[in-house]
């Protein structure tokens, strides 16, 4: 009898995600209305550099903990293995960066900026943080914006369409690390390849999201300061993954492999998700009132989000089958094109644009379909297997 054939989500938060953020839109909202003035509160204990927030600290501290448990649970000496998988590996990367961040903006850009653009406001503007580093005058122009004070602060007002490009541009450079260790397992595949791809991407990241970043957030007219995009990768990745590396090597050489693996991380399973639903709720306290106002904002940016997610998984799941990859490769190697690495991307959309931003809106909505959308593909791996040459799981 064949185990592998009931393989499900065991995880409560994992299986229901997408109920828990339903429930923290509605629960941010209420947050808003009611008690306007907290989250602000604690987006306003911020790091402050020449007088503007720079980064938040509660918000750094729950970003931290989205990040640290899927950086620790990594074995990244898997690396060394890349060499010995070959076509998979480097079919995974070509997609991830050659690939997605292009086909995502290409998709964000013509639903967000002209199909719909009409339904999201094509007046409507949206609030970001000034680009770190710069002191630009109040009425001064910087890419799409304008700058403009508000509460003492100075801020940059840009169209809200663009707002949403962004994060959707963030969410496009950020290829899953966490959640495609549950999709590969779900569809039988080789577990052994998805980590050393999962140690790949964590590592790759660290070079190419602010080049790809930096680069497409430019041309969409939404420029950052390099410094800006170095300094939230070096919080978001580079510090969990440090942390996480060196801390994994003590705790198994005081107390082994096993306790790591049974204990340890059995503790820490729920705190990414429980950090994000908190991050969540901060989030959607501050834009409530553009939901309310226009409460199928979520619909116009998943347009976008849910296409590029089912075009980057085809194109893998058809180059694998004219590879002629087995199963058990092909199917990991699409699942992480296709899924996103959303912790990633709100940390970074929350540190450029602001908790309030638009930006942080959209990469939400990527944590919103990620669980349906990522669970159908599942399904249609499973139906598929024949597709492929060898042994079937």
């Amino acid at each position: 009898m064949n185990q592998t054939n009931d393989r499900k989500m065991t995880s409560l938060f994992e299986r229901y995600l997408t109920l828990w953020v339903a429930l923290c839109i509605v629960g941010g909202i209420l947050l808003g209305k009611w008690a306007p003035g907290l989250a602000k509160a604690l987006d306003g204990m911020s790091i402050f550099v020449n007088g503007a927030p720079v980064v938040s600290i509660p918000i750094a501290i729950c970003l931290f903990f989205m990040m640290y448990p899927i950086m620790v649970k990594i074995d990244f000496t898997s690396v060394v293995k890349a060499g010995k998988s070959g076509k998979p590996v480097w079919l995974t990367l070509f997609l991830n960066w050659a690939i997605k961040p292009f086909t995502m903006y290409v998709l964000a850009l013509f639903f967000l900026g002209f199909l719909l653009k009409g339904f999201i406001g094509a007046e409507a503007t949206d609030l970001v943080k000034m680009p770190f580093g710069l002191d630009l005058a109040v009425g001064a122009q910087h890419g799409a914006g304008t700058v403009v004070l508000v509460d003492g602060i100075k801020m940059l007002q840009v169209p809200l369409w663009r707002s949403y490009l962004a994060g959707c541009i963030l969410l496009g450079i950020a290829p899953c690390t966490a959640m495609v260790l549950v999709w590969g397992y779900l569809a039988r595949g080789n577990a052994g390849l998805t980590l050393v791809m999962v140690a790949i991407n964590s590592l790759s990241m660290l070079l190419l999201y602010g080049i790809l970043g930096g680069f497409l957030l430019g041309v969409g007219r939404l420029p950052v300061p390099w410094q800006a995009l170095l300094l939230s990768i070096g919080i978001y990745v580079a510090l969990p993954l440090v942390a996480g590396y060196f801390s994994r090597r003590w705790i198994i050489q005081a107390k082994g492999e096993a306790w790591f693996k049974e204990k340890f991380l059995h503790v820490l399973t729920p705190v990414t998700i429980i950090a994000l639903l908190t991050t969540l709720v901060l989030l959607f306290s501050f834009k409530g009132a553009v939901i309310l106002a226009n409460p199928l904002t979520i619909l116009w940016i998943a347009i976008p989000l849910f296409l590029q997610t089912m075009l980057i998984f085809w194109l893998g799941y058809g180059a694998a089958r004219l590879m002629k990859l087995p199963y058990q490769d092909a199917a990991p190697a699409a699942m992480i094109g296709a899924s996103n690495h959303f912790e990633v991307a709100i940390a970074t959309a929350t540190m450029l644009f602001g908790l309030s931003s638009g930006a942080a809106l959209a990469t939400v909505v990527g944590v919103l379909i990620e669980v349906p959308v990522m669970l159908w593909l599942v399904k249609i791996c499973l139906r598929t297997q024949h597709w492929f040459p060898g042994k079937n799981p």
